[in-house]
């Protein structure tokens, strides 16, 4: 993926797999930058008038940054999310290998490489028939809405470039298939005492949902068919909040909190809107969270992420050739 150099050049039926995710700091150096485009992207937040969106970015990202860095400094140095992504894209493109001619990059949000970048790749190398998929199994127009206006604004300079966009995936069967199984084998890790699994999912403004964002409906799409597996019911509730804005709740620590009272001693908590390893996941939830469930007198476990698991590749590969089927490529 991404470095085909001294592969041989494709030819025209190859198709471009476009991987979109959100894109994190590789280095603490990165976090302000990185912070000022995501508060810069006026689809997700509007920061006053549209002239002033940019100066108050700065002024946030400038604020943000040591307390995110001490985040990144926690989990290494930086988000491994780039990373992640390139080993998912590595093996998708030897999985999608005995099906045709494929090529997969990655397209960040917010980080390089951006949507430009890959599309003057992909440009570059003869391919014009491309897959965008969303990384983001539940659509909002925060994450994958954004991704991919981003995706098809930058392409406009390549007129022709056709992409066919994969926005969101919550009942995939082989993506509902990884989680039951991580499930279960968390549950296992309790040896037999009485686990409560939690689903934490990023949150999003309520006012995103009132307009009509179907985040949520995908989330109890995923629950449900996941749960039709474990025969295990969980409770949802959402992390990473930031800003005065009404978010979604019950919020991750008050779910903690609320199972300690009523008693809770053992919580399994799934990462239901990540697919990647992070900092929500590796700090958030592993530090942050754990710590908070210790105090409450309760046992944290979190279910693995689904990074490079074979089932989730699967899942990747099926999506692709759902789609190119659906589009008649060949």
């Amino acid at each position: 993926m991404q470095d085909h150099e001294t592969d041989n050049p494709p030819d025209s039926r190859t198709i471009g797999v476009v991987l979109l995710n959100l894109g994190g700091p590789e280095r603490l150096e990165d976090v302000e930058p990185f912070l000022y485009n995501l508060f810069s992207d006026r689809q997700i937040i509007r920061l006053g008038p549209g002239f002033l969106q940019k100066p108050i970015a700065r002024w946030i990202a400038r604020r943000r940054a040591p307390k995110s860095s001490q985040a990144y400094r926690l989990i290494g140095g930086g988000s491994p999310l780039g990373r992640i992504t390139t080993e998912q894209g590595r093996a998708l493109e030897k999985s999608l290998a005995v099906a045709g001619s494929f090529q997969v990059f990655m397209a960040m949000r917010y980080w390089h490489p951006f949507a430009m970048e890959t599309l003057k790749k992909l440009h570059s190398r003869g391919i014009r028939r491309v897959v965008a998929l969303s990384l983001y199994p539940h659509y909002s127009i925060a994450t994958s809405g954004s991704s991919i206006c981003d995706l098809k604004k930058e392409a406009s300079s390549f007129p022709d470039i056709e992409i066919v966009e994969i926005p969101s995936w919550p009942d995939q069967p082989s993506y509902v298939e990884c989680l039951a199984e991580n499930i279960l084998s968390g549950i296992d890790e309790f040896n037999g005492e009485d686990v409560q699994v939690v689903y934490s999912a990023h949150s999003l403004p309520v006012k995103f949902i009132e307009n009509g964002d179907p985040y949520l409906k995908h989330l109890d799409k995923t629950i449900m068919a996941v749960e039709e597996k474990t025969d295990k019911k969980g409770k949802l509730c959402f992390q990473s909040r930031s800003g005065p804005v009404k978010w979604l709740s019950p919020s991750t620590p008050e779910m903690l909190e609320e199972l300690a009272g009523a008693g809770c001693r053992q919580v399994l908590m799934v990462p239901i809107s990540f697919v990647s390893d992070h900092v929500e996941t590796l700090y958030e939830i592993d530090i942050q969270y754990r710590e908070l469930a210790e105090s409450l007198g309760m046992e944290l476990k979190r279910t693995r992420s689904l990074n490079v698991q074979p089932a989730f590749i699967r899942c990747l590969k099926e999506l692709v050739l759902d789609a190119c089927c659906q589009k008649g490529y060949s």
